[in-house]
C-alpha cells in the first residue's frame, strides 16, 4: 500500500543534517554520475551472476540512517547493458529462514540444475552466525529456504559458491578464518567435513601490528577460474579494508598472494568484491559510501570494467563515478519498466499490482536517467503507465540532462488510487539518434504519481509487426501453434485491460502464435519483447520464429529462454537477425516453454 512519506532523498538529507560526519561524503557526489549503480536505497556486498544474456546483481540492503550493520533483506537487480539496471525488489528476507533472527548479510547466488541457489549468512535464533541456502527456479525469485536449517554453522560469515569445470562445487566462507566444503550435486548438502584453509603469509600476504591476524585475509572470498588458474579475491585488513587476491593451481590451494586489486578508498571502512565476465568484458563490483548520507553502515554498490594483464594478473582498479561503459543501446520502442534506470533522483520503487515493481514517491523535480536510448530516425509519441492517488503532475521528456532539450510533455491526472493504473500518451518531436533520456517529474507538493512502464512510438507510425500486440482487441490476429485454447483475459494483465491466456497445451512447444510471413525482411535484425506470466508452475519460456523456406523449417529463438512464474510478469526480450535461403513460404511467431504444458498468459508483444 502506497502511504505518503518523505522520499528517500529527503530522508537521506535529513540524516546528513543530523550527522555532520556524513556531510562531506554526500556533498562530494557528482550529479548524474553512473556510479554507484543503485541510488534508490543503500546497497552492499555485491554478488553478480551472468545468466541468459543478463547480469543479475544480488545485494544486501543497509537501512537508512544505520549506525551498525542493520540489514533485514536481500535485493536483486539486473541489466543487459551494464548501465541501465532493473529493480526486481526483495525476493528474500530474514523471515525466509524461520530459524534466523538477524543479520541479512553478504550472500551469493549460483545457477545449477535449472535452479538458483542463494547462500547467505544469518544469525541463528539463540545462537551465532550460520550459513543458510535458499532456492528458486528464477534468478529474481521468490526464494525459499531449501533446508529449514543451516547448511553449515561455525560462527563465521560471507559464503561464496564455485562450480569447477569437472562439476565439483565448493562453498567457501569465513571471517576471521577461511573455510570450504565440497558441495554435493544437489547444492544443498556436502560431503566430508568443513576444512580450514591455512592462512599463511605466502598465501595471503603479511599484516603488521596484529599478532592474532598475521595475514591480510579478512573476509568476503570470491573464487573463480580463468585460463586454468584459480583466483581468490577477498577483502583485506580491516579497518579500512582494501581488496586483494591470491591464485592457485587448484580450487583449495595452496594459494599464492598476488597483491592489491582495489586500494583503500571511499568512505566505507569495508569493501566486498565480485568479478564476472559478460559480453567479452570483465567487470569488478564493489561497494563504497558515495551516496548522500553514505558511510560505513550506509553503503552503495558500484562497478568498473577492467582488462586482465597479459600474464593473467589483475590490474589495480580504482573507484570512479563514471562506472562501466554501456554495452549496446536500449530500445525505446518496446515496453520498458520504469524501475530500469542508470540514475534515479528522489524516487523509490515498490511492488506493483500489475506485477514487478513501479516507481513510487515521485515528487516535483525528481527524475530518472535512462542511458544510451536508440531513437534512430525518431519518435512521434510517448506512452506511460501511471497511477495517482493525488492530483497527478507531468512527465517531461528531456534529452542529455534533467534540464536538457524537452521533446515532449505528458500530463498525468489523478486516477483515484496509487495502484489504479491508466495510460498517459503525448506527442514527441526531436528525439532522434542515440541519446541519454531523462524523465523529469513536475507538479505540486507531496507525492505526485506512480509510474509502471513506458514506451515510445517510432516515426512513420507503429512499427510493431505483431497484430493486436497489446491484446486489447481480444484474440484478434492470434492463433495456436500446435494445440491449445486461447481466451482473452481481463483479470491478469500487464498493461491495459486485457491479456491473452492459453490452456490445454499438449506439448511444451504449443503456444499463442501469429503469421509474420508477409512482414519480414530477409537479413534484418528484429527486436522482440513479450511479457509472460504462468497460470501455475514455474516453466522456462521463450519466443520462437518458425521460418520455412524451400521446404526447410528453421527455428529461430527471438529471445533467450527465461524462467517465468505465476506471481509476476517476466519480460522476454532479445534482438536477433532473421534470414533464410530461397523462397519464404511461412514465418510463424509463437511463445513456448522449454518443458511442461502449463497454461500461461502473454501481453504487450512486439516485434520491431
Amino acid at each position: 500500500m502506497h502511504v505518503p512519506r518523505p522520499s528517500i532523498r529527503a530522508r537521506r538529507w535529513l540524516a546528513m543534517l543530523l550527522s555532520p560526519l556524513l556531510i562531506c561524503t554526500a556533498l562530494a557526489v557528482p550529479a548524474k554520475a553512473d556510479n554507484p549503480i543503485i541510488q534508490t536505497i543503500y546497497t552492499a556486498d555485491p554478488a553478480a551472476l551472468v545468466h541468459n544474456g543478463r547480469v543479475y546483481l544480488y545485494t544486501g540492503h543497509d537501512e537508512d540512517g544505520s549506525t551498525n550493520f542493520t540489514m533485514r533483506e536481500w535485493r536483486v537487480w539486473s541489466s543487459a547493458d551494464m548501465v541501465n539496471w532493473t529493480d526486481h525488489g526483495t525476493p528474500m528476507n530474514l523471515a525466509t529462514f524461520s530459524w534466523a533472527d538477524a543479520n541479512a548479510w553478504a550472500g551469493q547466488t549460483v545457477y545449477r540444475n535449472g535452479q538458483f541457489y542463494w547462500y547467505v549468512p544469518v544469525r541463528q535464533r539463540g545462537g551465532g552466525m550460520a550459513i543458510g541456502v535458499a532456492v528458486s527456479s528464477s534468478p529474481t525469485g521468490p526464494f525459499r529456504d531449501a533446508l529449514g536449517r543451516p547448511l553449515v554453522a561455525n560462527g563465521e560469515i560471507d559464503p561464496h559458491a564455485f562450480i569447477d569445470d569437472n562439476g565439483q562445487a565448493y562453498l567457501y566462507w569465513g571471517n576471521p578464518n577461511l573455510w570450504y566444503v565440497r558441495l554435493n550435486a544437489d547444492m544443498i548438502s556436502y560431503s566430508g567435513s568443513s576444512t580450514q584453509i591455512p592462512l599463511t603469509t605466502a598465501g595471503f600476504g603479511t599484516r603488521t601490528g596484529n599478532p592474532s591476524r598475521p595475514t591480510l585475509y579478512e573476509e568476503a572470498p570470491w573464487v573463480y577460474k580463468r585460463n586454468g588458474l584459480y583466483y581468490n579475491v577477498f577483502a583485506a585488513e580491516c579497518c579500512s579494508e582494501f581488496i586483494a587476491y591470491s591464485t592457485a593451481t587448484g580450487p583449495t590451494g595452496p594459494w599464492t598472494y598476488r597483491g592489491t586489486v582495489m586500494p583503500r578508498q571511499g568512505s566505507s571502512f569495508t569493501n566486498h568484491p565480485a568479478i564476472v565476465d559478460f559480453n567479452g568484458n570483465s567487470y569488478f563490483f564493489y561497494h563504497n559510501g558515495a551516496l548522500p548520507g553514505g558511510g560505513g553502515f550506509t553503503r552503495s554498490v558500484a562497478v568498473e570494467r577492467f582488462t586482465y594483464n597479459a600474464n593473467g594478473t589483475i590490474p589495480t582498479i580504482n573507484m570512479t563515478t563514471a562506472g562501466a561503459p554501456q554495452v549496446g543501446t536500449l530500445n525505446p520502442y518496446v515496453t520498458q519498466e520504469a524501475e530500469t534506470a542508470a540514475w534515479s533522483s528522489g524516487v523509490e520503487t515498490e511492488p506493483s499490482t500489475e506485477g514487478g515493481r513501479n516507481l513510487s514517491f515521485v515528487g516535483n523535480g525528481d527524475y530518472v536517467k535512462i542511458k544510451g536510448v536508440a531513437f534512430g530516425a525518431g519518435a512521434t509519441s510517448f506512452t506511460a503507465r501511471v497511477a495517482s492517488g493525488a492530483s497527478g503532475g507531468a512527465i517531461e521528456i528531456r534529452l542529455g540532462s534533467p534540464t536538457g532539450t524537452q521533446v515532449g510533455r505528458c500530463t498525468v491526472g489523478g486516477t483515484g488510487g496509487w495502484q489504479t493504473w491508466t495510460n498517459a500518451t503525448c506527442a514527441v518531436s526531436g528525439a532522434t539518434g542515440t541519446q541519454d533520456l531523462y524523465l523529469r517529474f513536475t507538479g505540486g507538493s507531496g507525492n505526485l504519481f506512480n509510474l509502471n512502464w513506458w514506451r515510445f512510438t517510432a516515426a512513420g507510425g507503429a512499427t510493431n509487426l505483431v497484430t493486436n500486440g497489446d491484446l486489447e482487441s481480444g484474440t484478434t490476429g492470434w492463433g495456436v501453434f500446435g494445440a491449445g485454447t486461447l481466451a482473452s483475459n481481463t483479470s491478469v494483465v500487464h498493461g491495459g485491460s486485457r491479456s491473452l491466456a492459453i490452456t490445454g497445451r499438449t506439448g511444451s512447444w504449443n503456444g499463442p502464435s501469429q503469421d509474420l510471413t508477409a512482414k519480414l525482411t530477409n537479413g534484418r535484425s528484429y527486436t522482440t519483447s513479450a511479457w509472460v506470466r504462468t497460470q501455475s508452475g514455474t516453466p522456462t519460456a521463450k519466443v520462437t520464429l518458425a521460418v520455412t523456406a524451400n521446404g526447410t523449417t528453421n527455428y529461430v529463438s527471438l529471445t533467450p529462454a527465461a524462467p517465468v512464474s505465476s506471481t509476476a510478469w517476466t519480460q522476454l526480450t532479445g534482438t536477433v537477425p532473421v534470414s533464410w535461403s530461397g523462397t519464404l513460404t511461412s514465418a510463424t511467431l509463437y511463445v513456448e516453454t522449454t518443458s511442461g504444458t502449463d497454461g500461461f498468459y502473454v501481453d504487450d508483444v512486439s516485434v520491431q
